[in-house]
């Protein structure tokens, strides 16, 4: 299904787009950052927080690391704001590319078995489809960004995967 060169290059790319973000998250003050836009998650802030917080329980899962706690609920507040959110964002980036950058292709043609809190139960699913989704959950809610971060009057990140910088 997918390779550990997959992996590497969405680590890589999950890097790129959430440091860019980063730099427009910073552009805006708090009162714009937390302003509820009747999204799904709330707020910019809220949507930032889900995206950081999904990608810190799979990376839990993955590297058997520390996780965030809380649930879904939870995941729109686990920071005040950007002092907090940045460094955690690096963080748990850096977690995602060292996890991916020893990920071999054997791995992913098992299964994996996590605990969910949401399914109050253990769930076993192909390594390589947890994977991808948890690339694709962070794509979906970086798109749920771009759209609020351009009605708060703010240029949004280049988002296409072919401008992916080599050295990014």
């Amino acid at each position: 299904m997918i390779t550990g060169a997959y992996a590497r290059e969405m680590a890589r790319y999950n890097r790129w787009q959430n440091s860019q973000l980063s730099g427009f998250l910073q552009g805006l003050s708090h009162k714009s950052l937390v302003r509820d836009r009747h999204a799904f998650f709330g707020s910019i802030m809220g949507t930032a927080n889900h995206l950081l917080w999904g990608d810190w329980i799979w990376i839990s899962r993955f590297d058997q690391g520390p996780g965030p706690g809380g649930g879904i609920p939870e995941s729109v507040s686990i920071c005040d704001d950007l002092s907090d959110w940045l460094p955690l964002r690096d963080e748990i980036d850096a977690r995602i590319s060292a996890w991916a950058d020893t990920l071999g292709d054997d791995q992913l043609s098992g299964l994996f078995t996590w605990y969910s809190a949401a399914k109050e139960s253990d769930v076993t699913k192909p390594y390589a489809q947890c994977v991808i989704h948890m690339f694709n959950h962070q794509t979906h809610h970086r798109g749920q960004l771009h759209q609020m971060l351009t009605e708060a009057g703010s240029d949004a990140p280049v988002s296409d995967l072919v401008f992916l910088p080599e050295d990014a």
